[in-house]
């Protein structure tokens, strides 16, 4: 199941640059993820400095 972005997300972009499919794009008012693009390896989880990003 891919990951999602929950509204603690502050949009710092840390996320970005650790996908390695770019599944993480930006949203309104916080980063989202493609479901259908995320593969579930967990470097966004990993990164989110205020784990905003959780298996969805």
């Amino acid at each position: 199941m891919a990951y999602k972005i929950t509204d603690e997300c502050t949009m710092c972009g840390t996320c970005l640059p650790e996908c390695p499919f770019d599944a993480i794009s930006e949203g309104d008012p916080k980063y989202v993820i493609d479901p259908d693009v995320c593969t579930d390896c967990g470097s966004c989880a990993e990164a989110c400095p205020v784990s905003a990003i959780e298996e969805g």
